[in-house]
């Protein structure tokens, strides 16, 4: 099953941290946000695959954007 990773906060899409296909365990770091000058890592919240990215470095998110899904 699928998970979908949500932006938490408006911001800007300031690094990108793992690629597509890229395996992940629980609370590794997908992507870095910016938002307010702060940087806000972007973690997975279950361990699986990178399935799907969904934003670019330097796109701008809103609260609630879809980031990334997780197989």
């Amino acid at each position: 099953m699928a998970t979908e990773v949500e932006a938490q906060v408006t911001g800007s899409v300031w690094k990108i941290e793992k690629q597509v296909g890229d395996a992940l365990e629980e609370d590794d770091v997908i992507l870095i946000l910016e938002s307010m000058k702060m940087e806000i890592p972007v973690e997975a919240p279950v361990a699986g695959r990178l399935d799907e990215l969904r934003v670019a470095e330097g796109d701008h998110v809103e609260e609630g954007t879809v980031l990334a899904v997780i197989a």
